[in-house]
């Protein structure tokens, strides 16, 4: 396909391009281990802003992995343009997350099915009504099957996706009431971008800290390189979602 270069993607190698699932992190250094640490001939195809989005191979598999960028509005921006413009087809969050909920433990692994949020995102399609921001069965089951055969525990449930780190009224275990996980703040905008354009996407988040006493957290280092379980869990969904049926935009 022919490529256009937008305000924030401006493809480097137009010969190599993106793969059909792009594994995208917030920390464009999370973006970078990735590539280097489990990639072959990983490339740089993207550094716009310092979001190094980079082109390999895993298991004889086009993949790439490109930085999101913190937040709803960021990640809406990327995920936005690699649909429309760049011919991807899934996209899938590796990220971190805060617990919400009793069941779930630091370095757990949560996979959201569908995402709450207090954002004001779905404003923009004039709908008289809410969004359900929910992930795409397709890659859910694809990365269902991936935990199994790679002996990869996840939990599977709703997301509460906020649009504030620092809250005064500090909302997020209020969520956890209504069988919430885990608080992060990018699976909502990511969700109702790819529904809205017909694409796939799902979020993938390992628990960085406990939002519940003993308020556990781990460390910049151990969120940047130690979420190898996440990656390799979203690396072997990708290679298995090269198997299902190509999706047009929908304009």
């Amino acid at each position: 396909m022919e490529y256009i270069n937008t305000p924030h993607i401006n493809l480097m190698d137009k010969n190599l391009g993106f793969g059909k699932t792009v594994l995208m992190p917030g920390d464009p250094l999370r973006a970078k281990f990735i590539a280097e640490n489990f990639l072959e001939n990983p490339t740089l195809v993207n550094n716009v802003r310092g979001i190094q989005g980079y082109t390999g191979f895993y298991k004889g598999v086009k993949v790439s992995v490109m930085a999101s960028g913190m937040g709803m509005p960021s990640i809406g921006i990327y995920s936005y343009e690699l649909f429309k413009f760049f011919g991807v087809q899934n996209i899938i969050r590796v990220g971190s997350a805060g617990a919400i909920s009793s069941e779930v433990k630091l370095k757990d692994i949560v996979v959201g099915i569908g995402a709450s949020t207090n954002s004001a995102f779905a404003n923009q399609y004039g709908l008289k009504g809410n969004v359900a921001p929910v992930c795409s069965f397709d890659l859910l089951k694809t990365a269902d099957k991936a935990s199994f055969e790679n002996n990869i525990n996840i939990k599977v449930g709703s997301l509460y996706s906020s649009d504030t780190f620092y809250d005064d009224t500090t909302p997020s275990v209020e969520w956890g009431k209504v069988g919430c996980l885990a608080v992060e703040m990018e699976a909502a905008a990511l969700y109702m971008t790819a529904q809205r354009l017909n694409k796939r996407a799902l979020a993938i988040c390992t628990i960085s800290d406990l939002v519940y006493p003993p308020f556990e957290s781990l460390c910049a280092e151990d969120r940047e390189k130690t979420f190898t379980d996440m990656m390799i869990l979203a690396l072997e969904t990708a290679v298995m979602a090269e198997s299902l049926p190509q999706l047009t935009v929908k304009e």
